[in-house]
């Protein structure tokens, strides 16, 4: 083997080294920076009975009483009790509102008188007369999951 030949087969292995090495630091950045998820348990227990179903809605402050949520789920009643999961939710503020759907036609249904026909609930158990209002039921989502228990 002459000179040459050795200080190629050097040069090769150290830029094989060099690429390998970006290579694994870049997957490494990569990995740190991935955005932390969290999941939300909500549990009701004092639903009046297990007609129809329960909607349950997580919402921002843009999406708060306008329609759907961020993400919206329903679930069977089993003995007055429901519990669903949101998964995969970002840092920050939310609340969730909660529906009993006796009928399921998917929305609430109100007396003549304007009042709602339907039970329905809020994260953070406001006791509110009038509309919902965002800053009654926001609580903050960091890095643990949580578990909310909304009553009817």
């Amino acid at each position: 083997m002459n000179t040459s030949t050795t200080n190629n087969s050097i040069t090769m292995k150290a830029t094989f080294l060099s690429l390998a090495f970006a290579f694994f630091t870049m997957l490494g950045f990569s990995q740190d920076n991935k955005t932390e998820t969290i999941s939300i348990t909500v549990t009701i227990d004092n639903v009046k009975n297990d007609t129809g179903k329960v909607l349950v809605s997580l919402h921002s402050k843009d999406t708060f009483m306008k329609g759907k949520g961020l993400q919206n789920t329903q679930s069977k009643i089993t003995d007055g009790k429901v519990s669903v999961t949101f998964e995969n939710v970002a840092a920050g503020e939310y609340a969730i509102m909660t529906l009993h759907d006796e009928n399921e036609n998917n929305r609430m249904d109100f007396e003549d008188n304007g009042m709602p026909k339907e039970n329905y609930g809020m994260s953070n158990n406001p006791m509110s007369y009038g509309p919902p209002q965002f800053t009654d039921a926001k609580f903050e989502v960091t890095t643990e999951d949580l578990n909310l228990k909304i009553r009817f």
